[in-house]
């Protein structure tokens, strides 16, 4: 196989089948990571790096600056170099002289600090590191062990396990920064989510709430503080060694199965011998074996350093003894994770929508005993987020590399329940962190997919979905002829904007071209996102519109229920009410369901909420758009009253990982209008809303805007002036209460004008 460079080299390693005894059928492998050039942080560096510079932190040609004594430094090295930048690598006297002989031969600069600062070598690194900082302007420092990029670079080592083995039982592996077995399991576990993922730690290493034992032998795993990338509730059962256990079965492992390592690959090995003989028949086993044993020939393979240590002293068991959690250990020991201490558990919120399940949502969280957070740029915009106890972060989130930057520094990862959102800008964002973080959600380019609906539009099209015709129009001089081909009247509106802002049914091509160039000139969203500068011109569709509310699991999507759409009157669209459920025929919800879920499955949007609207035309369904994201307009509330189902409580559950409950506890209707203006004017007060309030059926009266605000007839979602919500057994009731309840409410302008 060639490669263009030793950095496209890195991966794909061997797995081998371990010859060891063990259960009837069950069969065990080893994944060589240290089959990579120096070993399995090579995989962590080329990650951190890529990102690092695909997102602009690390500019081409500037100083990486790492503090390692062992194989990150290497990986660094590796990487770094390869792809031209100067590497200087802070280390301290314990390193051995093979690595730092490596070190410099790859042309890195390496400091060698020379006494212990007040946290010891480790201190004395990052001292020097910080100095350096300073003095290389524009210098990247990986943080291998707070950065999700180190455990996110074991997606693709997932990835050919499983392309390799298929479905497996249990993974093995070593815990040092909390990176490769929880990068390796979180993966996994999205395609084998009943995986058992086992760790080894050292005797001695507090990373399990073991008492901290200064000298301890063992290197490349455990550690006296606890890295932020470490997810202890990734993990089943954790088994500790000491060092006499780990050295010995690493030398076992080069005899009986010629693998010559390091300790971290032989504590691994001695676990999956034991786990082996103990799984239940026909069993799939794989171990990660991370280093090499040319750093260790003085140390692990030396009858020398084990008289001086007095290894043969130390207790050497042939079996784990199970204890439970918590308990001081000095050999061979295993305990399972469920009875660790719970942690606090935060679910992250990137900014919110501020149409009332904004902030609801936040409510929500905290009842299901999450302590959420929410990350925006500007706390002013929603208002009662503070009382509902929420943490808010202020961060730049328009900023993709400040997002990661707050939460790498915030959050222990352990301590991340989820990340959602209820805003539709931010749903693309979401996506990315999820994936970054290892949580539950979307494809990254499924979101983007959405929200571009230009994009959508293409992927439908070529899915064979139906939809209107449509043309895609990135400059204005191009929209009459776009116009053209669907037909006129056409409806022009922007590919990635929200709220039926500037859609609009243009009647001549001529209205179309001039439409086309507003949108085009628009740089940046009501959320300060640059815009896609991209409009789309299609066909009309003069048919009722329903929209379809789907909720997904990671498979198929289920269908939670159809509601019927209430549009203003043409040019505009905004919706001025919702139904639920939809007044449909059991044939025609059968037909909007069945075109939905197949624009979700072309799209690749599977899991969580999704509300796709839709045309329901004379020739049957026509898709419209796919919101990737719960429905806006209170309708999960119209839902929740007509169903018993909170969807904002399950989309909650699904982005925390906690079970999801889509069944109706009561079959029953609700409605929602919204308050209008009918000219244009100042707002001077809504009036009727109490006797509104107190009319049968009526569940909630609302107003949104404050008096003195200039108000119109309803170009798009933000004209809106309040709403009324109403429940009932049937859709006849809701519809006579919604009409009663609005005979109430006079919205008056200016001094003594009102409309109704």
């Amino acid at each position: 196989m060639i490669f263009e460079s030793m950095n496209d080299a890195v991966g794909n390693t061997p797995l081998v089948r371990l010859d060891v005894p063990a259960s009837e059928g069950t069969q065990v492998y080893a994944k060589l990571e240290l089959a990579n050039a120096f070993g399995m942080k090579d995989r962590v560096a080329r990650n951190i790096v890529s990102e690092a510079r695909r997102l602009g932190v690390l500019r081409p040609g500037a100083p990486i600056v790492e503090s390692s004594s062992g194989t990150m430094a290497l990986g660094v090295a590796l990487v770094g170099r390869s792809l031209g930048h100067p590497v200087h690598i802070v280390t301290d006297p314990r390193t051995d002289p093979t690595t730092l002989a490596k070190l410099r031969a790859l042309g890195c600069e390496v400091h060698v600090v020379a006494a212990m600062a007040d946290g010891g070598w480790q201190g004395a690194r990052l001292d020097r590191l910080a100095e350096l900082m300073r003095e290389l302007p524009g210098a990247f420092w990986p943080q291998q062990y707070s950065n999700p990029d180190n455990p996110g670079a074991y997606r693709v080592l997932a990835a050919e396990l499983l392309a390799d083995l298929g479905p497996l039982d249990a993974l093995v592996g070593a815990v040092g920064s909390g990176g490769s077995l929880c990068g390796t399991g979180r993966a996994l576990r999205r395609s084998l989510p009943g995986l058992r993922v086992v760790g080894v730690d050292s005797v001695g290493s507090t990373l399990f709430d073991q008492p901290d034992v200064p000298g301890r032998l063992q290197s490349g795993l455990g550690n006296s503080l606890h890295p932020n990338n470490l997810d202890r509730t990734a993990i089943d059962e954790i088994h500790w060694l000491n060092d006499r256990e780990a050295f010995a079965a690493t030398r076992e492992l080069a005899r009986e199965q010629q693998i010559f390592a390091g300790n971290t690959s032989g504590s691994v090995y001695r676990v999956l011998r034991h786990l082996a003989l103990t799984a239940e028949p026909g069993s799939r086993i794989v171990g990660i074996f991370p280093d090499r044993g040319d750093r260790y020939t003085e140390t692990v393979y030396s009858d020398e350093h084990w008289a001086v240590h007095r290894l043969e002293e130390l207790a050497c068991s042939d079996a784990p003894v199970p204890v439970e959690y918590g308990t001081p250990v000095r050999s061979w020991s295993s305990a399972g994770l469920g009875g660790r201490p719970a942690g606090p558990r935060h679910l992250l919120f990137v900014e919110a929508n501020t149409s009332g399940t904004g902030v609801q949502a936040l409510g929500t969280a905290a009842g299901l005993g999450l302590t959420a957070v929410l990350l925006t740029s500007n706390p002013d915009r929603y208002a009662g987020a503070a009382e509902t106890g929420c943490r808010i972060v202020v961060c730049d989130t328009n900023d993709a590399s400040a997002l990661r930057r707050t939460i790498q520094e915030r959050f222990r990862r352990e301590e991340i329940a989820g990340i959602t959102t209820t805003s539709d800008f931010y749903v693309p964002a979401v996506a990315a962190l999820a994936e970054w973080l290892g949580l539950p959600g979307n494809d990254e380019a499924a979101a983007n997919r959405c929200r571009n609906k230009a994009e959508l539009r293409r992927t439908l099209e070529a899915a064979g979905v139906p939809q209107p015709r449509f043309a895609v129009v990135t400059d204005a001089a191009r929209a009459e002829e776009a116009a053209a081909s669907v037909g006129l009247p056409c409806v022009v509106k922007p590919a990635d904007d929200s709220g039926s802002n500037d859609v609009l049914l243009c009647s001549t091509a001529a209205e179309a071209a001039v439409h086309a160039a507003r949108i085009l000139a628009v740089e940046t969203n009501v959320r300060g996102l640059p815009t896609a500068r991209t409009v789309l011109v299609e066909e009309y569709l003069d048919a009722p519109e329903y929209s379809v509310e789907m909720f997904g699991d990671g498979g198929d999507a289920v269908c939670v229920g159809v509601t019927a759409k209430h549009l203003t009157g043409i040019p505009y669209f905004v919706e001025a009410g919702h139904d639920f459920p939809a007044p449909l025929q059991e044939a025609e919800r059968a037909a909007l369901v069945d075109a939905v879920t197949r624009a979700l499955k072309a799209a690749g949007m599977r899991f969580g909420p999704t509300h796709t609207e839709v045309k329901l035309t004379a020739r049957g369904p026509a898709v419209i758009e796919i919101n990737p994201r719960l429905a806006g307009g209170m309708i999960p509330e119209l839902i929740r009253l007509a169903t018993g189902s909170d969807l904002l409580e399950q989309q909650i559950r699904a982005a925390a990982g906690l079970p999801v409950d889509l069944a109706a506890r009561r079959s029953g209707h609700a409605g929602i209008r919204f308050l209008l203006a009918d000219r244009p004017g100042t707002l001077a007060s809504v009036d009727g809303t109490g006797e509104a309030l107190a009319a049968e059926g009526v569940e909630r009266v609302t107003v949104t805007a404050a008096a003195g605000r200039p108000v119109r007839p309803p170009q798009n979602a933000y004209d809106r002036l309040g709403h009324v919500i109403v429940r009932g057994d049937d859709a006849a009731q809701v519809a006579a209460a919604l009409g009663a309840a609005r005979q109430h409410i006079t919205v008056r302008l200016d001094a003594d004008a009102s409309a109704k």
